[in-house]
Order: structure tokens, then C-alpha cells, then sequence
């Protein structure tokens, strides 16, 4: 679980890195900005929605991960 919650931090920073050097390069004329965001958010919900359900399934433990 510790892994995949590292993955998904990892994808939700470069998400995050990509839309800063494209809002730099593209100076806010395309829409790649908007699209990596989007990913950063649907990233972190679904990072959210995974931490609640392995919570509540018994996966991790109440003392954390």
C-alpha cells in the first residue's frame, strides 16, 4: 500500500511539473495547463477515494501506514 501511495504522490508531482513548464513555454496559448491540472486533481481524489477505502476495509491499520 505504501508503494502504491508513492506512486501516486510521484504521478501527482509530475502532473503538477508538466503543467508549470507548459504554463512557462506556451505562455497560457494552449490548453495543455488545464489538461495536466485536471490530471493532478483526478490524481488526488483518486489517491483520496483509495486512502478511505483501504481505511475502511482494514487494509491500513488505525495506527497509519
Amino acid at each position: 500500500m505504501r508503494v502504491l501511495v508513492l506512486l501516486f504522490l510521484a504521478v501527482i508531482l509530475a502532473s503538477l511539473g508538466s503543467a508549470l513548464y507548459t504554463m512557462i513555454r506556451d505562455k497560457g496559448h494552449s490548453q495543455r495547463t488545464v489538461k495536466a491540472l485536471t490530471v493532478r486533481i483526478a490524481l488526488s481524489i483518486a489517491l483520496f477515494v483509495l486512502l478511505m477505502a483501504g481505511y475502511a476495509t482494514g487494509i491500513i491499520p488505525r495506527r497509519g501506514l
